[in-house]
């Protein structure tokens, strides 16, 4: 089958003080540092590579991304085999609706956790197939000869309008109010092939550093780090967290 060369990288950026991001690579958490790692497909019967871009006042956004993704390790591991795609995405739905309770529940029951919500965009590897899942405006691309396309959608007011001046503005996501939240999730297994590169990104990274810097970027050999440190030399307003596969 493949092997997946991962790096993964979580940066706090030029301007807040916590970082609201954390990403999930295989059993391993990452948020204010760097990851690498090599999957096997043929070794593993699941993998799920995912990143969460958390929002809230307070610190209640660390709290969002951490404790999606810790869910979301334990839901995924815990799935039952012999899952079809549309069972597959069925149970995805009902964890998607659990931790929209969970978070929820939590923001009502402690006033500083009141609204936080999270993005979350992820890679699964499960049983020989792939998918791609996304909630929110964190984005999955992929880098294909050169060129970099963009796969996911961004559930933004300015996607939904078609204009650029609502970039901050979501309209879908995990917790943060959103009481009908919807997850994309989509087979991706007849478009992955050798010599791909796929890129899993924060808004942190796509605000600060255009698609076709990007681009040049990866076809230099930039890694996650690398691409974080873009975003920061462009300004890094904003947590800047990304995870670069490569496909070999």
């Amino acid at each position: 089958m493949f092997e997946l060369h991962i790096t993964a990288a979580s940066h706090v950026g030029c301007v807040r003080t916590n970082n609201e991001d954390m990403l999930y690579v295989n059993g391993q958490f990452i948020r204010d540092g760097e990851h690498a790692t090599t999957i096997n497909t043929d070794e593993a019967g699941r993998s799920l590579i995912a990143l969460a871009d958390g929002m809230g006042g307070h610190n209640s956004g660390e709290v969002a991304s951490s404790d999606v993704l810790h869910n979301l390790q334990f839901f995924f591991d815990d799935m039952p085999e012999g899952l079809e795609p549309g069972s597959l995405y069925e149970t995805i739905c009902d964890w998607l609706d659990s931790i929209n309770n969970i978070i929820d529940a939590k923001g009502k029951s402690d006033a500083q956790y009141f609204g936080m919500g999270t993005t979350l965009v992820a890679l699964v590897y499960y049983q020989g197939d792939f998918f791609w899942m996304n909630c929110g405006d964190s984005r999955f691309y992929r880098m294909r000869n050169g060129q970099l396309q963009q796969v996911s959608t961004d559930h933004s007011l300015s996607n939904l309008l078609g204009r650029s001046e609502h970039t901050n503005v979501i309209t879908n996501c995990i917790g943060g109010g959103c009481t009908t939240s919807y997850i994309d999730m989509v087979k991706y297994t007849a478009d992955v092939a050798v010599g791909d590169v796929f890129l899993l990104c924060s808004d942190g990274l796509s605000d600060m550093v255009p698609d076709a810097t990007i681009e040049r970027l990866l076809a230099e050999g930039a890694d996650a780090h690398a691409l974080c440190l873009a975003a920061e030399e462009a300004g890094g307003f904003d947590n800047v967290s990304a995870i670069v596969i490569h496909v070999k």
